[in-house]
């Protein structure tokens, strides 16, 4: 098993969150309706699993282990996909700003989530599509076996230290009841 494969297989929940968020971002634009349980736990999932724990594996053990292989940086397409992680964040926060706000019963809160997360999901989708067909193949070509072990070993530490025990599988069942939810 790659690296990648893991990473892969993160990039397909991390989808099914996007279309998630998609549906109830135009709930909310359109009808003015969010769920605040549902959606504090996507605003979750996105700052921990996607950027802490998923993002983190990247920037701290993936990223660098390409560079090092000779895949560049700066000015290249790690470079690359370490602005877009940075210009997710700041989607995130300006969800979680606007999320805030719509919880006080701010004016223009609820139309300030549905544009962060449009702009969030489209960043996202892109993203991933990039890592998957570009980034991840061109460095899966120059990472040994035993590099891709080492990552593997990597990934489970920072998955343990940024997530938690059992935090994994919480953020699995909230996918589950919400893709019911939502995409039923």
């Amino acid at each position: 098993m790659k690296a990648t494969d893991q990473l892969r297989d993160e990039h397909k929940g991390v989808l099914l969150m996007l279309a998630i968020l998609e549906k109830v971002s135009t709930r909310l634009a359109t009808e003015g309706s969010l769920d605040k349980e549902h959606f504090g736990g996507m605003l979750e999932f996105f700052s921990i699993f996607v950027d802490k724990c998923h993002h983190g594996k990247e920037e701290d053990l993936l990223f660098p282990a390409y560079e090092a292989a000779g895949i560049p940086n700066r000015n290249g397409p790690i470079g690359a996909m370490l602005a877009e992680h940075v210009e997710g964040r700041g989607f995130v926060k300006g969800m979680a700003e606007a999320f805030n706000g719509f919880k006080k019963g701010e004016d223009h809160s609820g139309a300030r989530i549905a544009a962060y997360a449009t702009k969030y999901i489209s960043l996202l989708r892109q993203h991933i599509d990039k890592e998957d067909t570009v980034l991840y193949p061109m460095g899966d070509a120059k990472l040994s076996e035993g590099k891709n072990k080492e990552l593997l070993a990597g990934f489970d530490k920072i998955e343990n230290e940024r997530v938690g025990a059992g935090k994994h599988e919480q953020f699995h069942a909230m996918m589950d009841q919400l893709r019911n939810i939502y995409l039923s």
